[in-house]
């Protein structure tokens, strides 16, 4: 059919090679398993990912919700795609949250557990920051009922070896408010052999449950990119990205991606490397004399994000380890903050933790 069509460019070709994106896709991501992921991932990248990412996105969702036991396949996979194409990345994060905060609202409680296993693999891949883990931890633990510490079990013995390494403060907040929550002995006896199953977990240092299996770990951690996401967030799903469009630069934007192909895939790594060792000469004094001044714009750029990352975690942290609303109040009120953190805009979100997952 599509040899038939004359006009490459055309509104009727488009469409028929949207479609043919779309099958492949879809064909890839359903079939994609630990044995046969490296040489899947070949042939998603031979696909216009680009074009495509709203399409990726929708059929990772959707196969993973039906294929639960599949996660940690669908979150390396991801992880994958993320280190060359980092928007799609953060589509399918934000995707995820707002499918978490809509299964939260309506007690939908499959969807919550799938959302949140997603979740935990994708910080296990570190496509995602852990301060998410705390965010919603804090929400699931602050009124307790036996859905929602069973989804937070489930979630903490998910992602809760790369927590042990990463946030241990964090680990231990969470298994306080656990501790707290059985001798409450509010929850039914069941949710609370599930608590008391973690704890031996723990105990172990979470032997059985590796934060990545060694045929997924795919990625170095050096080229993997992390993104930032918070449950508080205005988030935009992008949904129109899952239908046909008509480009008006169709054939133009297919050859850049044929060349980014080439380039992903290793075709052109011998002339690459050395049109680089060229142009490096070339570039030296430039970058020499602009190299100062962006390293400093980069300096203040990251300390600003890890300097609110590391207070939303202060705060979650200190909340979770708080027997009550008035010691989490006291404790609050003595954080430092540096300047440009106002007290009225960084801590207005806490009395939101409880709603934070309502749109």
């Amino acid at each position: 059919m599509m040899k038939e069509v004359q006009d490459k460019s055309g509104v009727e070709y488009q469409r028929l090679t949207w479609d043919a994106l779309r099958k492949s896709i879809n064909g890839l991501v359903n079939k994609v398993n630990a044995t046969n992921i490296k040489n899947i991932i070949p042939e998603l990248f031979a696909e216009n990912l680009i074009r495509g990412r709203g399409l990726f996105c929708r059929s990772c969702l959707k196969s993973q919700l039906a294929s639960p036991g599949f996660t940690d396949v669908f979150a390396a996979l991801v992880a994958v795609v993320n280190t060359k194409f980092p928007e799609v990345g953060d589509l399918l994060l934000r995707r995820i949250v707002l499918r978490l905060k809509r299964a939260y609202k309506r007690n939908d409680k499959p969807l919550l557990l799938a959302a949140v296993k997603f979740i935990a693999h994708l910080v296990n891949q570190q496509v995602v920051h852990e301060i998410i883990v705390l965010e919603l931890l804090a929400v699931l633990l602050e009124n307790p009922t036996d859905d929602s510490v069973e989804v937070a079990v489930g979630f903490v013995t998910e992602c809760g070896s790369i927590l042990q390494d990463v946030s241990p403060k964090g680990l231990d907040g969470a298994f306080e408010r656990f501790r707290g929550i059985l001798h409450e002995g509010e929850i039914d006896k069941r949710v609370q052999f599930l608590i008391e199953g973690l704890f031996a977990i723990r105990k172990a240092k979470f032997q059985g449950h590796p934060a990545v299996r060694p045929e997924l770990d795919l990625v170095e951690q050096e080229d993997q990119l992390t993104h930032e996401i918070s449950l508080q967030d205005d988030i935009d799903e992008e949904l129109g990205l899952d239908i046909f469009r008509e480009d008006p630069n169709f054939l133009e934007n297919e050859k850049r991606y044929e060349e980014l192909k080439k380039s992903i895939l290793g075709e052109e790594s011998e002339d690459e490397e050395d049109s680089d060792a060229g142009s490096d000469d070339e570039d030296d004094d430039e970058d020499e004399e602009s190299g100062e001044e962006e390293e400093e714009m980069m300096k203040i750029k990251d300390e600003t994000e890890t300097n609110l990352v590391n207070l939303r975690r202060t705060i979650y942290l200190t909340i979770m380890s708080s027997v009550d609303f008035e010691e989490a109040g006291h404790k609050l009120l003595k954080i430092k903050l540096e300047p440009g953190q106002e007290v009225s805009n960084r801590f207005s979100a806490i009395p939101g933790i409880l709603v934070t997952l309502v749109p």
